[in-house]
């Protein structure tokens, strides 16, 4: 059965730093791309970024090219995503997101709050 677990979120200060991590379950990384979205309060989903299965290519969302970093370590099957210079708009609940066979399976999520 395929889960992804996300971790890692907390309250940060603005211009702090966060590592997110999902851990993957039931799939092999190494064969799919996963990616992470978030969702601000009162706002729509939103797609961040998300990296290749096999050479790790990554891609980011203008919002957050230049501040975010994924990447990921095949043999703990996890994904990473770095974020620095956080703001307060930055505040959302993290998911990752995998797509098999044409069904998106996402993880609970992690909460990040961006407040002084």
């Amino acid at each position: 059965q395929l889960q992804l677990a996300e971790s890692g979120g907390g309250l940060v200060q603005p211009g702090g730093s966060l590592t997110l991590s999902c851990a993957a379950s039931g799939i092999n990384l190494d064969y799919y791309a996963i990616g992470w979205f978030r969702e601000a309060p009162g706002k729509e989903r939103e797609g961040l970024s998300c990296i290749s299965s096999r050479d790790g290519t990554s891609f980011y969302a203008d919002s957050v090219e230049g501040g975010f970093t994924i990447s990921k370590d095949n043999t703990k099957n996890t994904v990473y995503l770095q974020m620095n210079s956080l703001k307060p708009e930055d505040t959302a609940v993290y998911y990752c997101n995998v797509n098999r066979a044409g069904y998106d399976y996402w993880g609970q999520g992690t909460k990040d709050t961006v407040s002084s």
